[in-house]
């Protein structure tokens, strides 16, 4: 499927269920998301959303979260190697867990140079760093070196939302004003603050249009939900850096397009959001 059969790209999605091993049942922290997002647990393998994404006409982002929390692992070679055999609709992004350290580093180059993944997807709440630590720099210049674009969850997770503490997640590593100091210090790294940042939503706006390079997605919210002032930035002042995103499966693509249509966004701007922008992002 070329780019002008396409009607969106999907810029984040999760790949939660392995086509290369037997899998039980949800876990009790999807469970948990699946009350927290009010869905029932429908957790594909990759080329069983590529099925989906093609029948839709979308491509999609997809990606793992390289995190202790996450038992029942699902490899980025997996990933990148399902979603190199659905290339006309899926886009292998890696996950690598900046604690890893050096060892994160050679895996980032190792999946850059062997798998050709097209970006890199954290999660700082799941795996508890600061974005802007020290500690992961050495993992980002290996990006930036790339070219290829960086996608951090920000603001509020529904990873343990509901359980007892959380399950120990802390929303203080997610705030995206600490990107800002990632993207004064890899201006060449494209970086996507996933989500609209709740409650941190204007700090994300801020950072976005001080840094040319620091794009946001509208994953992980039905659009019905979405604060006014990020509609007003995604009609203006963001318009070129505003990306679609599901978060499926925690949403389906399909509720999350119903209800984008609902939203006051100008004519011209809608096909940005829902393609042009990523396309442009990921150089397709």
């Amino acid at each position: 499927m070329n780019l002008n059969e396409l009607v969106a790209i999907d810029v984040h999605t999760h790949a939660w269920k392995s086509a290369l091993q037997v899998e039980d049942a949800p876990s009790k922290q999807q469970e948990a998301m699946g009350r927290y997002f009010r869905y029932q647990p429908q957790h594909q393998t990759v080329p069983e959303m590529a099925k989906m994404y093609r029948a839709l006409r979308m491509a999609f982002v997809v990606f793992a979260v390289d995190s202790p929390r996450e038992l029942r692992k699902i490899t980025n070679e997996e990933v990148a190697e399902l979603a190199h055999k659905e290339s006309d609709v899926a886009i292998p992004f890696a996950s690598v867990n900046p604690h890893r350290g050096a060892e994160g580093v050679a895996m980032a180059k190792r999946l850059i140079k062997d798998y050709k993944v097209r970006g890199f997807k954290f999660h700082p709440s799941v795996q508890e760093f600061l974005p802007n630590d020290r500690m992961a720099y050495a993992l980002y210049e290996v990006i930036a070196e790339a070219k290829l674009p960086a996608l951090f969850h920000t603001g509020q997770t529904g990873v343990g939302a509901g359980t007892p503490g959380g399950s120990g997640i802390k929303l203080k590593y997610s705030n995206p004003m600490l990107l800002d100091d990632v993207a004064a210090d890899f201006p060449d790294m494209p970086i996507v603050l996933a989500h609209p940042s709740f409650p941190w939503q204007e700090e994300a706006l801020s950072v976005a249009t001080h840094k040319p390079q620091v794009y946001i997605d509208l994953s992980g919210w039905s659009p019905k939900y979405f604060p006014p002032i990020l509609v007003q930035y995604a009609n203006t002042l963001l318009k070129d850096k505003i990306l679609f995103g599901s978060d499926y499966p925690v949403i389906a693509p399909e509720r999350w397009m119903e209800e984008f249509d609902k939203l006051p966004i100008k004519p011209e701007v809608r096909p940005k959001i829902l393609k042009e922008n990523a396309a442009r992002l990921l150089k397709l």
